[in-house]
């Protein structure tokens, strides 16, 4: 399997949600199943097939979890020696060459993208068309509505 990137603050974010599941959530889950069990017969109970459905699903998540955090590969920006160049970790700032507006985005792993918190995922268009670029550089993304171009303005790795 290959190497999962991801930044600290995403590492620790998966790490924090694993703990919950398997302190908080697969423990609850258990007495659960246990009280829908003491109501009797199991084959009409949905209280106790939901329960086991939930249990499945948090099973599952844990798995992802530690698959995940078993084979990252954690960066952390601020460390990053990239001589200005748009890399894994980098916060980036851009400006719409057609409209003019400007944008600032962190590159971080999938499970840590959130476009609401400026961070876009490696694998996004936007991150893809940006990797490798210096401020001063274009980048075309190709977008549902055509193809945009985006000037970067200043690289950072914090």
């Amino acid at each position: 399997m290959s190497k999962i990137p991801l930044t600290i603050a995403g590492a620790e974010k998966l790490r924090a949600e694993l703990q919950e599941l398997k302190t908080v959530k697969r423990p609850a889950i258990v007495n659960a199943i246990a009280e829908a069990r003491s109501h009797g017969d199991l084959s009409e109970n949905a209280e106790y097939h939901a329960a086991k459905e939930r249990q499945s699903f948090i099973e599952g998540r844990i798995a992802e979890l530690e698959g995940k955090l078993g084979n990252a590969q954690i960066i952390n920006p601020a460390l990053l020696d990239a001589d200005g160049r748009c890399v894994f970790g980098a916060t980036v700032e851009l400006e719409d060459v057609a409209s003019r507006a400007v944008v600032t985005y962190q590159i971080v792993g999938d499970d840590e993208a959130e476009i609401r918190d400026g961070k876009i995922s490696i694998s996004s268009p936007l991150a893809r068309a940006l990797i490798g670029k210096y401020p001063g550089d274009v980048a075309e993304v190709r977008a549902p509505g055509g193809v945009r171009e985006y000037e970067i303005l200043d690289v950072k790795y914090i």
